[in-house]
């Protein structure tokens, strides 16, 4: 089994717009070890965070984080440990385009 530690993801997504930020590739599974949201703009900003089992849409049982404020000019990081297997998803969600998202972890495959 081959092991890729890497940037699995980074969007910046439109205001009130739900984004995927990874999705799993077939035959592999992932570890997510940090999401980490910066705030480009002095404002401050909320954020929503979820893990779709196969894509699923999105329902109140995945949120990892929800309408949790990220001062302006500033970031939250989350140390998580998250497996993940194939066609799972993280979603992320922003009051503001002014906000970051970056996942990073392990792909086995």
């Amino acid at each position: 089994m081959a092991t890729a530690y890497k940037i699995l993801g980074q969007v910046a997504p439109s205001a009130t717009t739900e984004t995927d930020l990874y999705l799993v590739p077939a035959a592999t599974e992932t570890i997510v070890s940090t999401i980490v949201v910066a705030n480009r703009a002095a404002t401050d900003a909320t954020f929503r965070i979820t893990i779709s089992p196969d894509g699923a849409a999105t329902a109140n049982s995945q949120y990892l984080a929800y309408d949790v404020s990220c001062g302006g000019n500033g970031i939250n990081a989350f140390t998580f440990g998250i497996t993940m297997n194939a066609s799972d998803k993280i979603r992320v969600y922003a009051s503001s385009a002014n906000l970051t998202f970056s996942a990073f972890g392990t792909e086995l495959s």
